[in-house]
């Protein structure tokens, strides 16, 4: 649950920072301008989709407990939104998108780790790192890349932000899974292979 709500609040002000958002919300804001749809309802179809997915790849039961995560994180952001949160934190939209960054690496980290309602894009990612031994940097990016893209089309707001949560929350998911470990005895249910490194 720490970790739903430092990812959502992180999401929220990468919105708020108008500096461009995270791969998922450009997706989620692109339907937005295309259906009558919240965030909510957006990454909760985005859920379906990669719960599929994994379903069929892995030849497993469809898992609820991701679903529950995107629809929970998705209603954050959009309570967040509705208080406008980001916008009695009084700093440039610079540093409110950088705070966005560490808080969406941390509760990233934190949800993975848990091993309970990991999000569903995670969940297609960590199978692309056990069948095709991928990084789980590169699994994910490649993931986002899908949602930014089809995101972009339909008119969600990409920019300098994107960028950095591309670059800097992907890459250092798994250095934050490990310093959790290392500092904090927390144990990685999710991604087991970080406890080796």
């Amino acid at each position: 649950m720490g970790g739903c709500l430092a990812f959502s609040t992180g999401a929220a002000f990468f919105i708020h920072s108008d500096l461009g958002t995270d791969p998922l919300d450009v997706f989620a804001l692109g339907l937005q301008e295309q259906l009558p749809v919240t965030i909510g309802i957006a990454q909760a179809t985005v859920a379906a989709v990669c719960i599929a997915i994994w379903s069929l790849w892995n030849r497993r039961r469809p898992v609820v407990s991701p679903f529950f995560t995107f629809l929970f994180c998705g209603s954050l952001i959009d309570l967040l939104r509705w208080l406008n949160a980001a916008g009695y934190v009084p700093v440039p939209n610079v540093a409110i998108m950088l705070l966005g960054t560490v808080l969406c690496t941390y509760g990233s980290a934190l949800i993975i780790m848990s091993g309970v309602g990991i999000r569903a894009m995670d969940l297609v990612a960590i199978t692309m790192v056990q069948r095709w031994r991928w990084p789980f940097w590169a699994a994910k990016l490649s993931l986002e890349m899908v949602l930014l893209v089809s995101g972009y089309v339909m008119g969600g707001p990409v920019g300098v932000g994107t960028v950095c949560f591309l670059i800097f929350v992907d890459i250092l998911i798994q250095p934050c899974m490990w310093l959790n470990r290392r500092l904090f005895a927390l144990p990685n249910h999710g991604l087991p292979s970080v406890q080796s490194a």
